[in-house]
């Protein structure tokens, strides 16, 4: 299948071109009774290009060339309709099961993934600010009581009996923004669990949310004090008056004084970056002039992020204390908002980790209850049983009486334990657990995901243009496919004769360079290979020592001998290329070590022989057979379909009006 997908690779990035009626029905070409229309040239010259874009800027010549391209991928699909692939049972199941496959990643990332980024993009161009009275079930007061308070407290507003910020003071349970009435500051979409951002987005300022919100926090009660244009990231370099001084006590009279002084410099003209260097306590965005580089929202305390966030660029801040100490803040730079596809994969990041579990969650659920999903807990007690303190990985002795035993079903269809068995034994964490109700009620939780989301796949054609599209692609596909195996795969013969005859006529492809054989002895110490070469020159066996002495990894059952290679394949063939046979070199330091070289052999270029090119010439050969039938197989096509295309209407090609 992978060969198949590969060889039809292009056909799987279709793009739709919209055009005028009268410009998509211009006649491109024709064949048998079938006419290529400009609305199909566009597309399918689209998608082969990659874009939209790039097809309209191509030339004449390249809308040419393709066009006799796609005259014959198309002769080549009504050849395999006349010869019956469309009804072939084989062809039919293969596109099924990759229908099931791909369609079940389909559903997760064009149904599920895409339309959520797309929605949290378009969200974060808007930052808010709100506020939350946040209760949380306790063993105390359960769930539905704590919910019963919530919205009691939230009827107190809505009737005017309280004010938001009196009921925070006296029921919140979230200890950090209650001394600040509930106030959690600015955030935007996908930082916060989603339940309470999609509340917040559908309040105006000033308002409180009409329903208690649950979130895996607790109940929250909403109010919604700013929303505003989203700057996403901003840069600022800052002064710091530590309270700690440099004996390492405390002292915010001190740093407050300090900071005192900045300020006033500021105001007189004093260059920030001087003050940064002679007056600025932290030592990390010191040496740079004090630049923090860039931050968004909630990266920094509170206080410094409102005050950072309030500057325009080339601004400089009041004082501003925080927990640090004091800062004197200049903003330097804000970013642009970023398009959707150079923060798609920051928001599929963020989206993964905060949304997508429970939103995949909901899709299963919604599968599970469509197709009737029914879990047989008996059959897994009953299994259970049978095991006996077995694990996961072992034979169960009693396994023949529970293998007609339905695990589960969907959509009419038993998913009995063999096949259950199977799954269970195919995951790499279940391996050596014991058999529980737990761990096989998870297994079939993993196995129905999958099995609902395949059989939700096989009706998406129906339902999804695009998908259809794609799976029209890949049909188209499998036929080429089929086509080439029986008019040209299949017709290549390697006969010896002809790979002779071959040979024969194209001998001069086949040529060995020059090459050399060499051995080399290679030591890690520079001293220890002066002494070899000193004890080589006085006559020692060069080979002896190569044996006994090589540090090279894998060498010293070799001998260090460098067969035949082509001289310039390596820097060492051409250095021993230069020495005569049983010459060798000087100590030469290479990477990790030192090494003395002995040329073996030489060897000038040469002609190969069959037998050694015989890997060569095959290869070859199949590509020249290949190319021939192709061709007789073209050939026999057009003289069967008489194909005519009309190269005249090729210069209108991606010209309407509103192209």
């Amino acid at each position: 299948m992978f060969v198949r997908f590969s060889l039809i690779i292009f056909l799987l990035t279709l793009l739709f071109i919209s055009c005028s009626p009268e410009h998509s029905k211009i006649v491109v070409g024709k064949f048998a009774d079938s006419e290529i229309t400009m609305s199909d040239f566009e597309k399918a010259y689209s998608k082969n290009a990659g874009s939209l874009e790039k097809a309209k800027s191509d030339s004449y010549d390249d809308y040419k060339n393709f066009a006799e391209l796609y005259m014959n991928f198309r002769m080549k699909l009504r050849d395999a309709v006349v010869r019956g692939y469309d009804k072939d049972e084989s062809l039919k199941a293969e596109l099924n099961e990759y229908k099931r496959k791909v369609g079940a990643s389909y559903i997760l990332e064009k149904d599920l993934v895409e339309p959520a980024l797309k929605e949290i993009y378009e969200l974060r161009k808007t930052e808010i600010r709100a506020s939350h009275l946040m209760l949380r079930a306790t063993p105390e007061r359960d769930e539905q009581e704590t919910i019963k308070l919530a919205q009691a407290l939230l009827d107190s507003i809505k009737n005017g009996l309280a004010t938001f910020e009196e009921l925070v003071q006296r029921h919140s349970e979230d200890q950090f923004s209650k001394p600040k009435d509930g106030d959690i500051f600015y955030f935007t979409a996908a930082q916060l669990p989603f339940e309470f951002e999609e509340a917040a987005y559908k309040t105006e300022i000033g308002e409180v949310y009409p329903d208690v919100v649950k979130t895996r926090f607790g109940f929250h009660i909403i109010k919604v004090t700013d929303k505003k244009d989203r700057i996403p990231k901003i840069r600022a370099s800052h002064i710091l008056a530590s309270y700690t001084n440099e004996a390492g006590e405390v002292d915010s009279a001190a740093a407050l004084e300090k900071i005192n002084i900045v300020a006033e410099k500021i105001e007189n003209g004093i260059d920030f970056a001087e003050l940064v260097e002679e007056y600025s306590d932290d030592t990390g965005s010191k040496v740079n002039g004090g630049d923090l580089g860039f931050f968004e929202r909630r990266m920094m305390v509170q206080e410094f992020d409102e005050a950072a966030f309030n500057l325009k660029p080339g601004e400089v801040s009041d004082v501003v204390q925080t927990g640090f100490g004091y800062h004197i803040i200049k903003l330097t730079e804000i970013a642009d908002h970023p398009t959707y596809e150079e923060d798609k994969e920051n928001i599929r990041t963020i989206y993964r980790r905060l949304r997508y579990p429970d939103e995949h969650n909901k899709l299963i659920s919604s599968l599970r209850q469509k197709y009737n999903y029914q879990l047989n807990q008996s059959a897994l007690e009953k299994i259970v049983d049978l095991s006996d303190s077995l694990k996961v990985g072992t034979e169960i002795p009693g396994l023949t009486e529970v293998e007609n035993e339905v695990v589960f079903t969907y959509a009419n269809n038993d998913v009995k334990f063999p096949e259950f068995h199977e799954k269970l034994k195919s995951e790499p964490t279940n391996m050596g657990k014991l058999f529980t109700v737990e761990l096989l009620t998870t297994t079939a939780d993993k196995m129905s995901e999958e099995l609902l989301l395949e059989e939700e796949a096989l009706t998406l054609d129906k339902v999804n243009p695009d998908f259809a599209d794609l799976m029209r692609d890949y049909q188209n596909g499998i036929f080429i496919f089929k086509l080439q195996e029986e008019e040209v795969w299949n017709k290549v013969k390697l006969d010896s004769t002809k790979l002779v005859d071959f040979y024969q006529m194209n001998k001069d492809n086949y040529v060995f360079p020059d090459r050399v054989s060499y051995t080399e002895l290679f030591v890690r110490n520079s001293g220890a290979a002066q002494n070899y070469l000193e004890e080589i020159k006085a006559g020692a066996d060069f080979d002896s020592l190569v044996v006994n002495f090589t540090e090279r990894v894998g060498m010293k059952e070799k001998g260090g001998r460098y067969e035949l290679q082509a001289v310039g394949s390596a820097e060492f063939s051409k250095t021993v290329n230069e020495l005569k046979p049983g010459e060798f070199t000087d100590v030469i330091t290479n990477s990790g070590g030192f090494s003395i070289l002995r040329l073996d052999s030489k060897e000038a270029s040469r002609t190969k022989t069959f037998e050694e090119a015989r890997a060569e010439v095959s290869g070859a050969f199949q590509e020249a057979e290949s190319k021939r039938l192709e061709q007789e197989y073209l050939k026999r096509l057009r003289a069967m379909y008489k194909p005519v295309i009309n190269y005249d209407q090729l210069q209108k090609a991606f010209k309407t009006a509103n192209n």
